[in-house]
């Protein structure tokens, strides 16, 4: 089995400005990009005090009875809470086997934009429903905010791998939503042994432009397909963030990249009191932005017909949806 390349960036590097550092990091991605599509980041600003304050407070809204949680229920696409057995994932082309569900749940919100565009807005920017919970509102909207800055940055490192202008990808996604999902992964003592094939995420890959999380390590716990169709545990570093492209910025370089399909494992028996939570920022493009390969040398040889950003989206959703 191969190695996947999944590096480790300082992003204080990048901030710096420094020359020589911005060119080796840029040259860095691009390998891994094309290797994995997937890479941590270190020295991001974001402190771990706070997504660890943001776990608790969501522990205590998934601990709630569920009669309460039916209150913020809503569907895959929408914002609230995503109960148990609504989501099952795959592989775009693929269907999902909906009586194997993922084995999760989830509270989803987004950011809070009004673009002018009324359609647009009422569909891609619908008010937050955050639960009463001490601290969950204030914690995510700065989580939301910094994790806004960092996809800033990280967008213009992306470009500037690619050889483009630093801000092509920036300009074009300033009016984007961005989904923000609290996964939280129930131990087997709860949910019971998965049915064969059955994860807590399945196998699939992103969306969008960019994911972002910050993930606990476990036995049940992320992994990566390899090039050679192999599946790897994906590297874990404490205090890092680990980054993933999507489906329309592979689309985007015409598959020069790779949105690369990765799991979540089933929780294991070796650990059957494991709860795991993730933190989740899943970036987009301007929903208008009609996605066209880049030509070569900047893109690779993938054909691809142009799709606006929002009818991919929107394609992918429903296809994730259980019911």
């Amino acid at each position: 089995m191969s190695t996947p390349d999944i590096p480790l960036i300082d992003l204080s590097l990048w901030r710096d400005g420094h020359d020589a550092d911005r060119a080796a990091i840029a040259a860095r991605l691009d390998r891994a990009m094309q290797d994995s599509g997937f890479f941590l980041v270190e020295h991001h600003g974001i402190p771990v005090e706070l997504l660890a304050d943001l776990r608790t407070a969501a522990r205590a809204f998934f601990a709630l009875p569920a009669e309460q949680k039916e209150h913020y229920r809503t569907h895959v696409g929408g914002r609230g809470w995503l109960a148990r057995g609504s989501e099952a994932n795959a592989f775009y082309g693929e269907v999902a086997d909906t009586a194997k569900a993922d084995l999760k749940e989830s509270l989803t919100f987004g950011r809070e934009l009004v673009t002018g565009d009324a359609a647009l807005d009422a569909e891609w920017f619908v008010p937050n429903r955050w639960p009463d919970v001490p601290g969950l509102e204030e914690l995510g909207r700065r989580w939301m905010d910094l994790a806004h800055g960092l996809y800033d940055d990280l967008l213009r490192m992306l470009a500037t791998a690619l050889g483009l202008e630093e801000s092509y990808f920036y300009d074009r996604t300033r009016l984007s939503p961005h989904t923000f999902n609290l996964n939280r992964y129930p131990p087997l003592s709860e949910v019971g042994a998965a049915q064969h094939g059955q994860f807590r995420v399945a196998p699939h890959t992103d969306w969008g432009m960019l994911t972002v999380l910050d993930r606990q390590p476990g036995y049940g716990g992320l992994q990566v397909q390899t090039p050679d169709g192999e599946w790897a545990d994906a590297p874990y570093v404490e205090g890092a963030l680990t980054v993933n492209i999507a489906d329309i910025l592979a689309r985007w370089t015409a598959d020069r990249w790779r949105s690369t399909r990765h799991r979540v494992l089933p929780p294991s028996d070796r650990a059957p009191g494991e709860e795991l939570i993730s933190v989740i920022l899943f970036f987009e493009a301007d929903m208008d932005q009609l996605i066209a390969p880049l030509p070569p040398p900047v893109g690779g040889s993938a054909e691809y017909e142009p799709v606006v950003a929002a009818d991919y989206l929107a394609e992918r959703t429903r296809a994730a949806a259980v019911g």
